[in-house]
């Protein structure tokens, strides 16, 4: 049952006196949990307990730590139905949705585990000495990744689980060797309380120390000030909306020892659809793009805000398809009645810049808080020259951009900030013929997807989920897929220690079996 209570196994009796609810968005009502908000002393209690922890959790074995990732995902699935129940209250998303990304979460969590267990990712690399080289001796260098400390990480508002309590950042966070300290999202409390309690249990079960996982409760900012500011924080994880990011993003580098912020934050995912996909296929791509447009009433990070195409009878036809396609679409509930109101501040906001057209809107009957679909379209130029058009609309909305040529169209592409992923529509020839474009869109994003829609982020070693500013603070890293562990870890070289002394993974005998890098060759090989 949820308590309320936070996750931190310290004294609890300095608690703010503040309380929060959450709240149900399709009854349009709060919920009947009532959560505290966690005080001044609960956060430095949990640093401080994390600090500690870390002096021995980040000395485990790779094969402990998945021991306990493993048992992480055992317990959430242990949680059964109340976990969807409480997911569903809380985001009005529907319970397939709830149950998919639970299978997301405990897969994020056993694909660390299987990092760990296999073992290279902490890339050992050794030179050998060389005494006898001219005109100088070479010694003996060794290096390999280590965990950087205590890690704050934000819960997202759009995944109560895959992107929340046990999300990727705190799998390959706790992966890495680092304790992790989640500022709960408020909007799903009862459901990251759930999943807390899951992983505190997994915790104990293996051994793990007091501290290496931490949640507190807060609907307001102070709480994660005071993580990203306390000097026993070593990085932060965060996905949301730019003004959060960026908030802080400053912060952080404020500090007198500042450290990385690694937030997921806005992106429109522009499409770009040439005349070749249009004569092929419009009709069905219409259709697609409407079905990805409203797909989880559009709050996803991955949202095709933004479709450019090139001016001419292909490009009106797929227009008229793309309208007709979306007005026979229901709307559906979003996360939160603020949530709400932002997607309708928004979707007013750019439908009354100069210039814009009515694509089509939904023109039925809602309940509160379903939010109603709407696609827009505009001339290349007056895109370019009205900044507001640039803006993110988090919910199902979308602008169709014309342009007069493909000269225009790469124009449009180079004036985009950067984005977590870009879409090029077309047949290979076209495509081969449109270097110019393919290049554009490369320097904007992280992800290029042929013929496809941006929503869905498969969890996997080659995907990249993240992309240049201001789809996120730092575009070499992602925060899904077993790369994200390189967030939390920063190399380390031994020079001329003695054998016994070095780390398992940079021993002669290899002791950990793992591939390394020695002297420029990949090898299992003992020295």
């Amino acid at each position: 049952m949820i308590t309320g209570k936070n996750y931190i196994g310290v004294d609890t009796s300095a608690k703010n006196n503040r309380t929060y609810t959450t709240f149900n968005p399709k009854l349009n009502k709060p919920t009947e949990w009532v959560f505290h908000e966690a005080s001044q002393e609960e956060v430095n209690a949990a640093v401080e307990k994390a600090a500690i922890a870390f002096e021995t959790y980040g000395k485990f074995s790779d094969a402990k730590k998945a021991e306990f990732l493993k048992a992480i995902a055992s317990e959430i699935e242990a949680l059964g139905d109340e976990l969807i129940s409480v997911y569903v209250q809380e985001s009005g998303l529907p319970e397939g949705r709830a149950k998919g990304e639970r299978g997301r979460t405990m897969g994020q969590l056993r694909a660390f585990a299987t990092l760990l267990e296999e073992g290279s990712w902490v890339e050992a690399t050794i030179d050998t000495a060389q005494p006898t080289r001219e005109p100088l001796p070479k010694v003996d260098i060794r290096k390999m990744l280590l965990p950087i400390g205590p890690i704050a990480v934000f819960g997202a508002s759009n995944f109560p689980l895959a992107f929340s309590t046990a999300g990727g950042d705190t799998a390959s966070a706790l992966a890495a060797g680092c304790p992790v300290i989640v500022k709960s999202h408020p909007l799903h409390a009862g459901t990251g309380e759930l999943v807390a309690s899951a992983i505190t249990k997994a915790a104990k079960k293996t051994g793990m120390p007091d501290g290496v996982f931490s949640n507190l409760n807060s609907r307001d900012s102070e709480v994660g000030q005071l993580l990203t500011m306390h000097p026993k924080v070593k990085g932060v994880g965060f996905t949301g909306s730019t003004n959060g990011g960026m908030a802080l993003y400053r912060l952080a580098s404020q500090r007198k020892e500042p450290i990385p912020v690694f937030a997921e934050m806005g992106s429109i995912n522009p499409v770009v659809v040439l005349p070749s996909a249009l004569e092929q296929k419009g009709s069905e791509w219409a259709a697609q793009y409407a079905g990805s447009i409203v797909l989880g009433a559009g709050q996803f990070c991955t949202n095709p805000g933004l479709i450019l195409g090139i001016k001419g009878q292909a490009l009106d036809g797929f227009i008229a398809n793309l309208g007709k396609e979306i007005e026979k679409l229901e709307p559906t509930c979003m996360l939160h009645p603020n949530i709400y109101e932002g997607y309708e501040k928004g979707k007013k906001e750019l439908s009354s810049q100069p210039k814009t057209a009515e694509v089509a809107a939904y023109k039925g009957e809602t309940t509160p808080n379903f939010g109603e679909q709407k696609v827009l379209t505009v001339a290349a130029q007056d895109f370019l020259d009205n900044p507001v058009l640039h803006k993110e609309v988090f919910g199902p909305f979308s602008i169709v951009v014309q342009c007069q040529d493909k000269d225009e169209l790469v124009t449009v592409i180079q004036h985009l900030e950067g984005q977590l992923t870009g879409t090029i529509l077309g047949t290979e020839t076209e495509i081969k013929t449109s270097p110019e474009v393919v290049n554009a869109l490369v320097d904007r994003v992280g992800r290029i997807i042929f013929n496809g829609v941006p929503t869905g982020v498969e969890v996997c070693p080659s995907m990249m989920h993240g992309g240049p500013f201001p789809s996120t603070t730092d575009s070499r890293f992602t925060s899904v897929g077993t790369s994200a562990i390189r967030r939390w870890v920063r190399p380390v070289s031994f020079q001329s220690w003695p054998e016994e002394l070095l780390p398992d993974a940079l021993k002669n005998n290899n002791p950990l079996d793992i591939m390394r890098l020695v002297n420029g060759e990949h090898t299992k090989k003992q020295l």
